[in-house]
C-alpha cells in the first residue's frame, strides 16, 4: 500500500522525498511521485531507487500537493476520484475552501506554507487545518514536513504573514549575504575570502541563536562593546533604516501575499 503520494516532483516535491526516506518516515516502495514530464521522471527515478514514480494519480493514505496553483483543481479532482482521504497542499496561495471546493466532502485538508531551505533539511513551515481536518490529521502534516525542517501550527489567517516572515525570508537572507560580500570587497578582501567568511558568519550567528536561551537583542549587545567597532557598524546600520527596511520587507511581502490570494 502506497502510504503517501507526492504530485509534483519538482525542487520541493523532491526535497520532501528525501527527506522523508532519510528520516524512515517510509519505506521506498510506500512513496509515490506523481510526475508528467517523463525526463524528470527518469531523473527522479534514477535518484530515488524503490521509490514508485509515475504520471498518474494513484490510490494512497495519504497526498501531498505540490504543483503550481494552475494545476491544483484538476489535481483535486483526480485524488477525489482516487479515493484520498487526507490532503497536504503545499501550493502557493491557494485556500483550504478552494482545496475543500474541489475535493468535495470528506476529505481532510491541510495547508501548508513552507520555504526554501527545506531542500537542504532546514525549512521553516506553518500547517493550517482546513474546515475537516482533525488534530490526527495536522499530526500526519506535521510529520511530513518535519522531515524537511522545523514545523509550526497556525490558523489560516495567519498563513500571509508566514509568507511575508518564512516564505520570503531566505531572500532577505540572501541580500545580506550579497551585501556583507560586497562590502568585505569593498574594504580589501579577496572575493572568495570575503564569501566564505560572510555565509559562515550568518550560519554560525544563526545557530548561535537558536542554540541560546537568550533573545537576540541580548546577544547582539553581548557583541557590541561601548565605543567600539561593532556599535560603529551598528549605528551605519540603524542611519541607513536598516531595521525599518526589514519591517516594510515583510508588511509588503504579506500585503503581496494577501492580494494574490483574492485573485
Amino acid at each position: 500500500m502506497i502510504r503517501l503520494q507526492i504530485i509534483g516532483g519538482g525542487r520541493m516535491g523532491e526535497a520532501l522525498l528525501g527527506g522523508l526516506l532519510d528520516a524512515r518516515w517510509a519505506e521506498p516502495a510506500e512513496i509515490a511521485v506523481i510526475e508528467r514530464v517523463a525526463d524528470r521522471r527518469d531523473q527522479l527515478t534514477s535518484l530515488f531507487p524503490g521509490v514508485v514514480v509515475t504520471d498518474a494519480i494513484v490510490q494512497a493514505e495519504g497526498a501531498v500537493i505540490a504543483v503550481k496553483p494552475g494545476d491544483v483543481a484538476d489535481t483535486c479532482r483526480a485524488l477525489a476520484a482516487a479515493g484520498a482521504t487526507r490532503v497536504l497542499s503545499i501550493a502557493a496561495g491557494i485556500t483550504t475552501a478552494a482545496l475543500q471546493s474541489a475535493l468535495g466532502v470528506g476529505i481532510a485538508v491541510v495547508r501548508a506554507m513552507p520555504n526554501t531551505p527545506a531542500v537542504v533539511r532546514a525549512g521553516a513551515a506553518a500547517i493550517a487545518p482546513g474546515s475537516s481536518a482533525s488534530e490526527s490529521d495536522l499530526d500526519w502534516a506535521s510529520s511530513v514536513l518535519e522531515a524537511v525542517g522545523v514545523v509550526v501550527r497556525v490558523s489560516e489567517d495567519k498563513l500571509d504573514a508566514v509568507t511575508g516572515l518564512s516564505g520570503s525570508g531566505p531572500a532577505y537572507v540572501f541580500v545580506m549575504a550579497e551585501s556583507m560580500i560586497e562590502a568585505g570587497v569593498l574594504v580589501g578582501l579577496p572575493r572568495d575570502v570575503a564569501e566564505v567568511l560572510a555565509v559562515q558568519t550568518l550560519l554560525g550567528s544563526a545557530s548561535l541563536l537558536e542554540s541560546s536561551d537568550e533573545a537576540a537583542a541580548s546577544l547582539r549587545a553581548q557583541v557590541t562593546s561601548p565605543g567600539g567597532t561593532t556599535a560603529a557598524g551598528l549605528r551605519a546600520l540603524e542611519s541607513g533604516g536598516f531595521r525599518s527596511a526589514v519591517l516594510d520587507a515583510v508588511a509588503a511581502a504579506t500585503d503581496r501575499s494577501r492580494e494574490l490570494g483574492q485573485d
